[in-house]
């Protein structure tokens, strides 16, 4: 194409409509001079052309047009109209198509020779030929662009601005910001607080899986986030699926994070009939016992529902430290109490709180504050910031199992098939951590395999009990090899180590009282087998056993025994004697013995 030859180059980009207004030029000009053949060309020449500075050839005649001095002209002519469309379009408006105002006047050649008023066709034609003035268009779009985009937004340069705006491009669209962080102070069992930053996204389980990742301490899916809220004397542990800073919203100044274990969080999915007794479901009444507790009971809670729960509770009235004996039917939508007896009349009930926005609390200050008539108190209490006493209902039950029942007949109305997941899944959702608390093992490690050499040839142990048992028998014979070792060469007796080495457990808990370690019990569940060690108070030289069976905590000491000259510690009065406590804690996970069920979960207290 000619014109594009010729034109000298720039550093802009050339639209397709710009080099047809070239061409649709180039055709009314050729249209004018075949029109005016007999005058001269200066005359044909419009405002803005320069006239030529060369001589013409003889072998041209006078009427003849020279189509090479043509297209120079014109090529200086629109290199004239770039230089004057560049300089108004700094100075004036650009119309959306990127024109002048139709008012403007025309800009003037760079020539010396006098200019002609063209014909109201060439002056339309030459108006809409003008080129557009991209670099100014395209800032003013950029800054019609900055204005309405969001803050979060990069100003990213849109290099193609007509085929794809920078607001409905794909590629270019909003990016997601990351969530953002939170401080919260998480605290111990010892009172030590521990400051993290969590994401807002970051559920209750995330973060108890941080914590152990830092305490060092083993993840057992038995760990918790408790809410505590000091001045009412409320606590309860956070659900695994829950975000922790909303419910850290709802918080007042007063209210704290703990971190402990909870090993009655699913107990009930295991052991239904420890939870819901026969009297207080009311699907059991109506069956008639046909249909057996345990299954009736796993029946509804793995599919996602739960048995109206009804009984007797103590509430305490509002502003007062009167409490009223009522009884309580809860239900999906709610928590009733009939105003006549026993009565489940609509008429008759009352509904107290609703489920939705309320949670359940277990009190912890006590009897003797609230006037209470038993020691089993729990309370719902509304999910708000600011929460009046008179909004709380405090409830009192007749004794643990009832309250236990209570309190999980309300988690599984509320949360439902939420709760069954969070049981069977606890590695539905894996932690960013997970790779951190997952032991590596190398490739030796699992090559071992359990060997019998008590023969004349080795063999390999198949049965894993079997080859538990050869393990802990290979245990105790390096155990007793180290105390053969102490005695003929090491200054440290044998029994001065049996006498300390049970202090490094987490299962001992040194010298606290008797009421501490059954507050111990409580926070923890209260299921069967949870057990701690301390010391004895009343004998300086023994131990003591703090174990829970049938929510009952029960204390058993531990004597020390001497025969041969050397120190052993005993629970049956010398039956069966042991070297160490950890050799005696031991033993009792594999065997009950004399107690009323095996040691199965510890009672620890991480140190943050």
């Amino acid at each position: 194409m000619l014109f594009c030859n010729h034109f000298t180059p720039v550093n802009r980009i050339t639209r397709p409509e710009d080099s047809w207004n070239g061409l649709s030029l180039l055709t009314n000009y050729q249209e004018t001079m075949d029109r005016t053949s007999s005058h001269r060309p200066e005359d044909l020449v419009g405002q803005g052309f320069p006239s030529p500075t060369h001589q013409r050839t003889p072998h041209h005649q006078d009427d003849d047009v020279d189509l090479e001095t043509l297209v120079n002209d014109m090529n200086s002519s629109v290199e004239t109209l770039y230089t004057s469309c560049n300089t108004h379009a700094e100075s004036t408006p650009l119309l959306p198509q990127g024109h002048s105002p139709q008012n403007q006047q025309a800009p003037h050649g760079r020539g010396a020779h006098p200019q002609r008023p063209l014909p109201p066709s060439s002056q339309e034609t030459l108006h809409h030929s003008q080129p557009v003035r991209i670099t100014a268009v395209r800032r003013l779009q950029e800054q019609q662009q900055q204005q309405c985009r969001p803050s979060s937004l990069p100003a990213v340069i849109n290099p193609f601005p007509e085929l794809c705006p920078l607001t409905s491009s794909p590629v270019l669209s909003p990016i997601h910001t990351v969530s953002e962080k939170h401080i919260i102070k998480v605290f111990g069992e010892d009172g030590a607080g521990k400051v993290v930053e969590v994401p807002a996204d970051m559920r209750a389980r995330d973060v108890c899986q941080l914590l152990v990742y830092k305490s060092h301490s083993l993840d057992d899916n038995c760990w918790s986030l408790v809410e505590h809220h000091t001045l009412l004397g409320l606590e309860r542990c956070l659900e695994d699926h829950e975000l922790v800073i909303q419910v850290k919203a709802s918080m007042t100044s007063d209210s704290k994070f703990l971190f402990r274990k909870n090993y009655a969080k699913y107990e009930f999915f295991k052991n239904p009939s420890n939870f819901f007794p026969e009297q207080m479901v009311a699907w059991c009444e109506e069956s008639n016992n046909s249909i057996p507790q345990t299954q009736l009971l796993q029946k509804f809670l793995n599919s996602s529902s739960c048995p109206e729960v009804q009984g007797t509770l103590h509430l305490k009235e509002t502003g007062k430290k009167s409490w009223k004996k009522l009884s309580m039917f809860l239900r999906r939508s709610g928590l009733y109490c009939s105003t006549k007896g026993s009565s489940k009349e609509p008429r008759h009930l009352q509904l107290l709180s609703d489920l939705e926005d309320c949670s359940v609390f277990t009190v912890t200050t006590g009897r003797k504050l609230h006037n209470a008539p038993t020691d089993f108190l729990f309370c719902i209490k509304p999910s708000k910031v600011s929460c009046d006493c008179k909004e709380l209902r405090v409830l009192c039950a007749e004794d643990q199992r009832s309250r236990n029942c209570w309190i999980t007949a309300f988690r599984l109305l509320k949360y439902g098939i939420v709760l069954h997941q969070n049981y069977k899944s606890p590695q539905q959702h894996k932690s960013p951590l997970s790779h951190f608390l997952t032991p590596v093992r190398s490739v030796s490690e699992n090559s071992l395999v359990a060997m019998d050499f008590s023969g004349r040839t080795g063999r390999v142990i198949e049965n894993p009990l079997e080859a538990r048992s050869a393990a802990l028998e290979e245990g105790q014979t390096w155990r007793k090899r180290g105390q053969r070792m102490n005695v003929l060469g090491s200054p440290l007796h044998p029994s001065s180590v049996s006498s300390v080495i049970h202090k490094t457990q987490v299962w001992f808990h040194g010298r606290i009282m008797r009421e501490e370690a059954h507050k111990m019990i409580v926070q923890q569940g209260q299921v069967d087998g949870l057990f701690l060690l301390r010391d004895s108070h009343s004998n300086p030289r023994a131990f003591v056993l703090t174990l829970c069976h049938h929510l009952k905590i029960r204390h058993f000491q531990i004597l020390p025994c001497e025969d041969d000259g050397q120190m052993f510690f005993s629970l049956d009065d010398g039956n069966t004697k042991f070297t160490d406590l950890i050799h005696m804690v031991e033993f009792y996970q594999l065997n009950r013995g004399v107690l009323p069920c095996k040691l199965k979960h510890p009672c620890t207290a991480v140190a943050l």
